[in-house]
């Protein structure tokens, strides 16, 4: 039996294969997702590199595609903490009441988590089929450390409801 959930992946674009990765990952357990999030094609992102998008069009474009994902998945790779639109996107979350799972890319390590995610994370996972969708189901809120099962200090105080 399939499960179809509405996820909006928060990543640095140069992570866009472990997008296609996760999703395929999840899919061969029966977990489909539904990603709204931006993958910028290339003539996109020369606009978005040479500036010429403003921020302000970009931010309402990612508040529309987060808005009706019901979980918000940041990937956390080599350069994912240096990201500020990653940042905004896990600040963003926040305040749209959506819960934040952090996944680890291959070679992602505890350096590379977003300051934002330190603050607002609900889970934080290893790249595991079952850990990823426990962790979006709410089934499981774990905080390991990069490339173990060990688990990982809780850097803020879990949030017990929401409104």
């Amino acid at each position: 039996m399939s499960k179809r959930r509405n996820v909006f992946i928060s990543h640095h674009h140069a992570d866009d294969e472990h997008v296609s990765g996760l999703t395929k990952l999840l899919d061969r357990q029966g977990f489909q997702i539904r990603n709204s999030s931006i993958r910028a094609k290339p003539s996109n992102q020369a606009r978005l590199d040479k500036n010429q998008i403003p921020e302000e069009t970009l931010k309402r474009l990612l508040r529309m595609k987060m808005s009706w994902a019901s979980t918000v998945i940041v990937l956390v790779g080599k350069e994912t903490h240096q990201r500020p639109w990653v940042d905004w996107e896990i600040r963003k979350a926040n305040e749209l009441g959506k819960r934040i799972v952090g996944v680890f890319t291959r070679g992602g390590t505890e350096a590379d988590i977003p300051p934002a995610f330190e603050e607002y994370g609900d889970a934080l996972v290893n790249w595991n089929s079952d850990s990823v969708i426990q962790a979006i189901e709410g089934i499981d809120s774990p905080f390991e450390a990069a490339g173990s099962a060990a688990p990982r200090a809780l850097v803020h105080a879990a949030r017990t409801a929401r409104c």
